[in-house]
């Protein structure tokens, strides 16, 4: 599977291509941190890694996984699909300054998933601190309830590709 993409104006790369101070440094932002619940601490470097070579093994397991995002070569944030069960899972983390490349960003990697037929479907699944969920009602996703993920509450929602 493409470990690259860049049809459109975002360049989907490994998460190997970034340094890991620059992915800790990002996920230790409090206002990332503020709608990620799983999210507990600051990052270092360590931490980086580890969530590097986590994501990495997805890509070895299913054929898919995490990117790092890239706008015109600087790295916005990170997020991609991944298998949890049987139903492809989207996240999308962007760095604070670049939290309005959202929705285009999402259209993208969600063009993306349309043309992988391994891929019906994927969900969202967000924290209910978020309130404004207008993108994901644009994108056509439909809620489906609430789940537990490692012990956090989500909203759940799924969008047919």
């Amino acid at each position: 599977m493409e470990s690259e993409i860049s049809k459109g104006p975002f360049t989907f790369v490994r998460l190997t291509k970034v340094s890991l101070a620059e992915i800790a440094a990002h996920m230790s932002d409090p206002r990332v941190a503020e709608h990620m619940p799983l999210l507990t601490a600051p990052w270092d470097e360590d931490d980086a890694r580890a969530f590097v070579a986590a994501k990495e093994a997805c890509w070895v397991r299913d054929g898919l996984g995490h990117w790092a995002f890239l706008a015109k070569g600087d790295y916005i944030g990170w997020g991609g699909f991944q298998k949890e069960g049987e139903e492809w899972d989207f996240g999308l983390v962007l760095k604070p300054d670049r939290f309005g490349l959202g929705l285009p960003l999402a259209r993208q990697a969600l063009a993306f998933a349309r043309a992988d037929p391994r891929i019906p479907f994927v969900t969202f699944l967000l924290p209910p601190s978020r309130t404004r969920l207008g993108a994901l009602r644009r994108l056509g996703a439909r809620p489906v309830g609430e789940t537990d993920h490692a012990g956090e509450r989500f909203l759940k929602f799924r969008l047919e590709t």
